[in-house]
């Protein structure tokens, strides 16, 4: 029998305004630079701070403890600004970087998260195209299955070079849920994820968002989060075969 997951912490982080957040009545917190020591933040990308700023705010949330805090860090394109920087000098006779090669990889992030929290957990970096978030949460999921910790699930991107996949990655976008199998204090219990072909009416300014800023594809889980107790189907990923998971909204205090 599959164990209930419970919502005890959520957080978005996004660099520029976005009227849909304002629209589904949720806030975005700013970068918090002051997460990060000063010689450790010039390193690191944008998707790197969004992500540990959202994640942070989470656990806050939640009150988990980061230190002994299994994570999930889900990215379709990870270091990907890096990643293309480092591929424009292969053909030149210009040295590598190796601070860039070092931060290239598609787990920089969930590292820096955990160099910065002196977590010795386990962590899981993934990926998936437009399913991200969706195999994100499956992942967080069932690990849940397995233990009674809680677990954290970061989603997240960065603009990307505009040459290499429009619309992906037109904006930033970072969101962290804490979850758990432990009902105290929790703001939700959602089931595991599952995909049906099924024929969907969703809002088109979040498909256009999920489309641009993959990360996105949360908003609909994040605004359930803010309504009234009760149930609700909410998508997972904006293209078929599309990824539900039921959710029952608890009262808030």
């Amino acid at each position: 029998m599959n164990k209930p997951v419970y919502i005890k912490g959520s957080a978005i982080c996004c660099p520029e305004p976005l009227a849909l957040l304002d629209a589904y009545q949720l806030s975005s917190l700013p970068v918090d630079k002051t997460l990060i020591p000063s010689t450790l933040r010039r390193r690191t990308s944008l998707a790197t701070r969004i992500a540990i700023t959202a994640a942070h705010s989470a656990c806050l949330q939640a009150a988990a403890d980061a230190t002994t805090l299994p994570s999930v860090f889900a990215s379709l394109g990870g270091e990907i600004q890096v990643t293309d920087a480092l591929c424009r000098l292969l053909p030149t006779d210009e040295a590598l970087s190796p601070t860039q090669f070092h931060n290239s990889v598609h787990n920089t992030t969930a590292g820096y998260w955990g160099i910065l929290n002196h977590c010795q957990a386990p962590v899981t970096a993934i990926a998936a195209v437009d399913d991200t978030f969706a195999m994100g949460l499956l992942e967080a999921w069932a690990q849940l299955q397995l233990t009674n910790e809680n677990v954290l699930l970061v989603c997240y991107d960065e603009e990307w070079p505009q040459y290499l996949a429009p619309p992906i990655g037109q904006l930033a976008f970072a969101c962290a849920l804490v979850l758990s199998t432990n009902p105290s204090k929790a703001r939700a219990m959602i089931t595991k994820p599952k995909t049906e072909v099924v024929e969907c009416a969703f809002d088109p300014a979040w498909t256009t968002l999920a489309a641009a800023a993959p990360a996105a594809a949360a908003i609909p889980l994040l605004r359930a989060l803010q309504q009234t107790p009760g149930n609700i189907q909410v998508p997972l990923n904006s293209q078929k075969a599309i990824w539900f998971s039921h959710c029952e909204i608890f009262k808030h205090d």
